[in-house]
């Protein structure tokens, strides 16, 4: 396909998943009320939140423009999970085509797979909100209040749910780079301990400065990166069993087959004719 018939069909594809988009936007519009107090619930339950007359939570606004910019966030927010089925079979429709038989197998394999742990790590963040706040609040002084803006409290609620979300995928990325044969399991060994390193420090980075929401995303992380070298592990050791030159060194010689293939049978005897200058030559 040329490459302004590509772009066409990119742009195609990407007008189809805007509107799927906007109409699941309007559908976060419709529920937004319902979604609002979904997303305030782990906060709202604490006893520190308490603290406007009549039992409401206490997030407030600071700013003519909040409200309306919470809202519209959470109307994106739903609508892209409400539709992505619809969004992701569209960028899948513009990148099958490039695609072998085998590579959409693990693609069909691998895309609900991914699916699931994105929201099991999005279900994990949202449930240790409320104890991860806890421990925060619990730093207050007795005679200070937890006023928080609905701005960060949503910020923080998506932030946590994505990146959660985020997290649990990666292991399965590593599982996928292995399978290209990019990535093989004596490299993942060699770095377990910067891997695990890393996954606590990433933690530390992306939650509180509290320790519940650290462990909670960075011993599932380690616990899935050990799966995955797992699978990296005996998928390795099923190539090399299914690869005859896996034990070879570089500059070892393979076998000589000595016999003779149909080419050599087909190919004629050799003429004998004299060239210009009278001397004999052999040609096929």
């Amino acid at each position: 396909m040329p490459l302004m018939e590509h772009l066409r069909e990119l742009r195609h594809r990407l007008t189809k998943a805007s509107i799927a988009l906007v109409l699941g936007a309007v559908v976060g519009f419709v529920v937004y009320d319902q979604i609002w107090d979904f997303l305030t619930e782990p906060y709202c339950s604490l006893p520190d939140s308490q603290v406007v007359e009549g039992g409401g939570c206490s997030l407030i606004v600071t700013g003519p423009f909040d409200a309306f910019f919470v809202a519209f966030k959470i109307w994106l927010f739903s609508g892209a999970l409400i539709t992505a089925p619809l969004w992701l079979y569209q960028l899948w429709a513009f990148a099958a085509p490039a695609l072998h038989g085998r590579e959409k197998k693990y693609a069909y394999i691998f895309s609900p797979l991914a699916g699931i742990l994105f929201v099991s790590g999005a279900a994990l963040a949202y449930t240790i909100t409320s104890l991860a706040l806890q421990m925060l609040f619990g730093f207050l002084p007795e005679d200070a209040d937890p006023y928080l803006t609905i701005g960060e409290y949503l910020n923080y609620m998506l932030i946590m749910m994505g990146m959660f979300g985020l997290g649990f995928v990666m292991p399965l990325l590593v599982i996928l780079l292995n399978i290209a044969g990019i990535v093989t399991h004596e490299a993942i060994a060699k770095w377990r301990r910067v891997i695990i390193f890393s996954a606590f420090l990433a933690a530390a980075v992306i939650t509180p400065a509290e320790p519940i929401s650290m462990l909670a995303l960075a011993v599932p992380l380690i616990l899935l990166f050990e799966l995955a070298e797992l699978f990296c592990f005996f998928n390795d050791r099923r190539r090399r069993r299914n690869d005859p030159a896996s034990g070879l060194d570089d500059d070892e010689l393979s076998e000589l087959d000595e016999t003779p293939s149909e080419l050599d049978e087909t190919l004629s005897p050799l003429e004998e004719f004299e060239d210009a200058d009278g001397r004999e030559d052999k040609r096929p």
